[in-house]
């Protein structure tokens, strides 16, 4: 079985986003990071070339294949932002009859800019999807990552 092509890479997502060409398509890439990161509170990993993923979960098929995946992410297309936030979460489709104008394709959305789309309802949209990839997966290192984050909070007096 071949080696997975989508993986975690060096490249920041930050300088990623810098290279995209379309100054409004590179703006709404900007502000996607602040979303997802906000909504996963996971910070932004390139997978690939080209998808900015957030968290990450392992998968095991029925034929053996097996690897890992970010639990959302999103692609700064030339043509659309292909966002990776749908995962069959409880209420996902009442979010996405809210979120406003966007085509949709198995488990992507696509969204011609952001100012087509209702922003609170997309954070909330992407918020649940990763909630509901931790909880499918069970993910151990989400899991762990939420443990340290809050053990690094200092309790309130």
């Amino acid at each position: 079985m071949g080696e997975a092509k989508t993986k975690p890479t060096a490249t920041t997502a930050a300088a990623f986003i810098k290279k995209v060409a379309d100054p409004a398509r590179r703006a709404d890439a900007e502000a996607l990071v602040q979303i997802f990161q906000r909504a996963s509170g996971e910070p932004p990993v390139m997978w690939g070339p080209s998808i900015v993923g957030f968290g990450s979960y392992h998968y095991k098929y029925e034929s053996g294949r097996e690897g890992d995946m970010c639990l959302v992410g999103f692609s700064p297309r030339s043509t659309a932002l292909v966002l990776y936030a749908r995962s069959g979460a409880k209420g996902e489709d009442k979010r996405l009859a809210a979120l406003g104008k966007y085509k949709s394709s198995g488990g992507c959305i696509y969204v011609k800019r952001l100012a087509d789309v209702d922003l609170k309802t997309l954070e909330d949209l992407v918020r649940a999807s990763a909630d509901h990839m931790r909880v499918v997966h069970n993910c151990e290192v989400c899991a762990d990552n939420r443990a340290k984050k809050k053990a690094k909070k200092k309790p309130k007096a």
